[in-house]
């Protein structure tokens, strides 16, 4: 048998194949947990921008409520848009409230002219719809073309309501 010895101070190979495959190990991980926190504040940063645009379709679609309360003659003609708003609040993951108990905003009070009515509630779309133009940075993709989406709906929702 041939006995091959290492000088001492020498780093055998298994050694060193070792350390390295260690060190590349070490590596990706720091990569991967880097990454994973990134994730993790995308996600926090999406939820958080959810829970804001479900916030401003609840406090519209109340608004909506409350103009339709004061302005029965109106019902016909917001009921489509108020639809749009109730189902812009599901998309977003917000409960669709119903009774004063539940209600998560208190508009403001309703003019009692119906033109002026339509007014304001058009310019609490356009209002609503320009704060989510604003939310579009730094939001995930997906959450982005939501957005985008129910903004574009909400600056249409204003044309109509200032064709009075």
């Amino acid at each position: 048998m041939y006995v091959v010895s290492i000088p001492p101070g020498r780093p055998r190979r298994r050694g060193v194949l070792a350390a390295g495959a260690l060190a590349v190990a070490l590596a990706g991980c720091s990569g991967e947990t880097e990454r994973k926190r990134t994730e993790r504040r995308d996600a926090e940063r999406g939820r958080a921008l959810r829970r804001e645009a479900a916030g401003q379709s609840a406090a519209l679609l109340e608004r909506y409520r409350a103009t339709i309360a004061a302005h029965p003659a109106l019902s016909e003609r917001l009921a489509p848009m108020r639809g749009h708003v109730a189902r812009h609040l599901d998309a977003f993951g917000g409960p669709r409230a119903s009774g004063a108990d539940a209600r998560t905003a208190r508009p403001a009070p309703v003019p009692g002219d119906e033109d002026a009515a339509l007014k304001e509630l058009a310019a609490a779309e356009r209002e609503t719809a320009r704060a989510r133009g604003r939310a579009l940075t730094g939001a995930p993709p997906e959450l982005a073309r939501l957005l985008a989406s129910v903004a574009a709906a909400g600056e249409v929702h204003a044309y109509l309501l200032g064709e009075a």
